[in-house]
């Protein structure tokens, strides 16, 4: 079983900046695609940052210009950056990683993180 550690999360000022991690069991290389997504309390899970594995992102709307997905090989581990934090991004944030079957017949396989609290407030 794929395992995802999640570590950055609490609370911040608006404005504010935090990192979060996750590092996965094996090696990044091995995941089609990695990313970060969020579910706030009463709404529906949110795309927030994702990585293929040729290297182009895709950010959600509401997080562009403002939080950034990163990798480092070394030490296995998915970054992101959140820079100007709101508190509309209060949420708890999840680590994904996908791998595409390519036996047939094709499917794909998400793993998730445990998620991290990332609460924005004065």
């Amino acid at each position: 079983q794929v395992q995802l550690v999640e570590s950055g999360g609490g609370l911040v000022q608006p404005g504010g900046s935090l990192r979060l991690s996750c590092t996965a069991s094996r090696s990044i290389f091995s995941f089609d695609a990695m990313g970060w997504y969020r579910q706030a309390p009463g709404k529906q899970r949110e795309v927030v940052a994702t990585r293929t594995k040729a290297g182009s992102t895709n950010y959600g709307d509401s997080v562009k210009g403002r939080f950034t997905i990163s990798r480092d090989i070394v030490k296995n581990t998915v970054y992101l950056q959140m820079d100007s934090l709101k508190p509309e991004d209060t949420a708890v944030y999840y680590c994904n990683a996908l791998l595409l079957s390519r036996v047939v017949p094709v499917s794909e396989s998400n793993y998730w993180g445990q998620g991290t609290q990332v609460t924005v407030s004065s």
